[in-house]
């Protein structure tokens, strides 16, 4: 028998531009504040704790929480690119699921540096060899940023195969900044019409505005997680439960197929939604709203389909009709996602739990999806790993 995590309480600091933010220590430290505060905790009920960051020095996780608190527990360091907040929370859920510890904190911060992602190891092999040189091949375009060449890639072979225009993706940044406007906690609360979005500047021609791309972004992010009987103890609010979750890393596919998308990872995402819908019984019209990983449009677009939303090649129509937005089918990225919120990359997972659970608490306020009982979480990280989680509202 496995113990149900609880999501005890959730902590965000308000995401800013590199140079205008506090230090990542002090980002950590403001969120788990805020997340023992929402819980009604103090740092010493915490039994352990997983901090995820990507770009810094060894054991920056401890850096942050001894701001916090010096109780002497076990805090492990993760990094998994860009899926390395949900990471942490993937590990704090095993840790109650499995009996090790009634109450675990999940911390994700990022002090990013402005302009294109890029390799700080410049004297060994990259994780990306293998990714960069399947790009070349199938791509080209060497003066582009890798990572718009990633994903702009994947948008170009959606084109390709299922005729989906420029439009399109500019359809879903202004829904992004639509919803962004009613969230404080976001970046960008500007919202920009997709005649705006297709006038911005080109970044690769025909296939990518800048306005289609996330912004590099500062931030930090904190879930605690506690057992059920943990939380009748404590008199917490048991609310909303993970009732399931998967992490998937590559398949072959991902090199085999000689396909973009499949470089970026639309089989993890597939398999890993698979296994969250088997865990938990459900099919995936039961849910409710979606924070999904939109570094670009293009990525929102063919997650559309990854993730069982809307039937392979149909992701279109499932825009046109506003299926992804209010009123819809699903209600996706009410937060305004990576492309409105930013995207500090050890923070982003666990800014995805933090709105998730206040729309399954019903504190969302004018964000508030109708009703919402169920919520799925689509974390990727390109190297690969991908984190798919389910929540549900008692």
């Amino acid at each position: 028998m496995t113990n149900q995590a609880i999501v005890a309480g959730v902590g965000m600091i308000k995401f800013a531009k590199p140079g205008a933010s506090d230090s990542y220590d002090q980002m950590g430290a403001a969120a788990v504040r805020d997340a023992l505060a929402d819980a009604g905790l103090s740092y010493d009920d915490v039994q352990q704790a997983y901090a995820g960051y990507v770009y810094g020095d060894s054991t920056c996780g401890q850096k942050a929480l001894y701001h916090v608190g010096m109780s002497g527990i076990p805090i492990v360091n993760v990094n998994n690119n860009c899926s390395t907040g949900s990471t942490a929370l993937f590990l704090a859920r095993q840790a109650i699921e499995h009996g090790i510890a009634d109450c675990v904190l999940a911390v994700g911060f990022e002090q990013m540096q402005p302009g294109a992602l890029g390799s700080h190891w410049l004297d060994r092999p990259t994780p990306f060899d293998d990714f960069d040189a399947e790009t070349d091949a199938l791509v080209g375009n060497g003066q582009v940023p890798l990572a718009l060449r990633y994903f702009g890639g994947a948008g170009k072979s959606h084109m390709e195969k299922y005729g989906t225009t420029l439009n399109d993706f500019a359809k879903i940044r202004a829904k992004a900044s639509r919803h962004a406007a009613n969230n404080p906690l976001a970046l960008f609360n500007k919202e920009v019409t997709e005649d705006e979005v297709m006038a911005a500047p080109m970044m690769w021609d025909g296939v990518m505005t800048r306005l289609m791309a996330c912004p590099p972004t500062c931030g930090g992010a904190a879930a605690i997680l506690c057992s059920e009987s943990f939380a009748q103890k404590h008199g917490i609010d048991a609310k909303v439960k993970i009732t399931a979750q998967a992490m998937t890393t590559d398949y072959p596919s991902t090199f085999e197929a000689h396909d973009m998308m499949q470089l970026v990872g639309y089989d993890m995402s597939k398999a890993a939604r698979e296994q969250v819908c088997e865990q938990a019984g459900l099919d995936i019209k039961d849910v409710d709203v979606v924070e999904m990983h939109d570094c670009f449009t293009h990525n929102e677009l063919i997650t559309y389909e990854a993730l069982g939303l809307c039937a392979e090649g149909d992701a279109q129509k499932f825009i046109a009709d506003g299926d992804n937005t209010y009123g819809g089918q699903f209600v996706t990225n009410p937060s305004g996602g990576l492309l409105s919120k930013g995207h500090p990359l050890g923070a982003t997972g666990l800014a995805q739990c933090y709105e998730l659970t206040h729309q399954l608490r019903g504190t969302a306020e004018r964000r508030q999806v109708e009703g919402a009982r169920t919520a799925l979480q689509h974390n990727l990280g390109l190297g690969g790993a991908c984190v798919v989680t389910l929540y549900q509202a008692a």
